[in-house]
């Protein structure tokens, strides 16, 4: 099927409007309307008919549409990224934070694919933010539209949304990338990925909490304890950390992985009875006890920001993400 836009109304233009239209909160093709109602502002805009004509065209060829469509993201966001200067992520030498987590969308409405998820019905994407600090939110970098009964702890999964998401940095930063993901992604495939030599990656990622784990935590000594620091490094009110590598049989995981604990409390003889997060980490080197205050390595704990990982099921609505369509290829436009 073939179509002829009108040079004011390319495809590129009309897939840019949706996008403001998703920024400005709309949550479905219709609410390209506000920009419509804008000339001045916006210029022609595309009719109703037309916007959902052009995602029909895209599904229909779905490789080859996102390819296009996430290039001109990754050059929109060099652009943007440029011109925030000190106030975009990676300003300076500090890391470039991508966060990794599945979160839930809720279909109200009869959606392809969409199927019972372990506490509701709808969508259960894979989402990679870019982290702006503890006063800013997080940027998406890739949204990996899934089917509601998808694994939370999918190695492919995780491998596709962090590629994706690095190749939309800017060239000079991937190689300042530092990869968080939940327990989620505390699988050996992610782990393999994340360190092969071809990837110089930093990583931070959560682990089940096992009884062996628990035990060794409970074993550390109050002195070995180190204030947490957050991405900027300034010092976590009520949160410390410990490595705790030397005191777990690491032997099935990958060479080099060190393991750290988080404990919330005013002091750490007050802290909780078992820690609140344990994750493999990507220090410079393996840190001992002694070291354990080192900024590389403590702000690349899984409580390095708080374990901002989580926040993204609360950011993923917000971002109109919720498929607007009845068709997965579609709603993956």
């Amino acid at each position: 099927m073939f179509f002829t836009w009108k040079k004011c109304l390319r495809p590129g233009r009309i897939a840019a409007d949706l996008a403001a239209a998703v920024v400005l909160g709309g949550d479905c093709l219709a609410d390209i309307a506000v920009l419509r109602e804008q000339p001045q502002l916006a210029g022609p805009v595309a009719s109703d008919p037309v916007a959902s004509r052009l995602i029909s065209v895209l599904a229909g060829d779905l490789p080859r549409a996102l390819r296009a469509i996430r290039s001109a993201r990754a050059a929109a966001r060099e652009r943007a990224w440029a011109l925030a200067g000190d106030a975009a992520p990676g300003a300076g030498s500090g890391p470039v934070i991508i966060d990794l987590d599945a979160t839930i969308v809720i279909a109200h409405s009869d959606k392809e694919q969409a199927a019972p998820t372990w506490k509701t019905f709808g969508s259960h994407p894979m989402t990679a933010w870019a982290d702006h600090g503890a006063e800013g939110n997080g940027e998406p970098l890739a949204i990996q539209l899934r089917s509601g009964n998808a694994g939370s702890n999918t190695a492919a999964d995780h491998i596709e949304a962090a590629r994706l998401a690095l190749a939309q940095l800017p060239g000079r930063l991937r190689g300042r990338a530092l990869v968080r993901a939940d327990s989620g992604g505390g699988t050996h495939e992610f782990l393999q990925w994340l360190t092969a030599r071809s990837r110089p990656l930093h990583y931070s990622v959560g682990m089940t909490i096992t009884e062996d784990m628990q035990a060794a935590v409970l074993k550390v000594p109050a002195s070995a304890w180190t204030p947490a620091y957050d991405g900027d490094g300034q010092v976590r009110d009520g949160a410390w950390v410990a490595d705790i590598t030397g005191m777990l049989d690491l032997s099935c995981w990958r060479p080099g992985c060190a393991s750290s604990s988080e404990r919330s409390g005013r002091t750490p003889e007050r802290s909780c009875g078992s820690p609140t997060s344990t994750a493999a980490g990507s220090p410079p080197s393996p840190p001992t006890p002694s070291a354990a205050s080192s900024l590389t390595w403590n702000s690349a704990t899984a409580g390095g920001q708080g374990a901002r990982t989580g926040s993204a099921a609360r950011r993923t609505p917000d971002c109109g993400t919720c498929p607007p369509l009845k068709g997965f290829a579609q709603n993956q436009v």
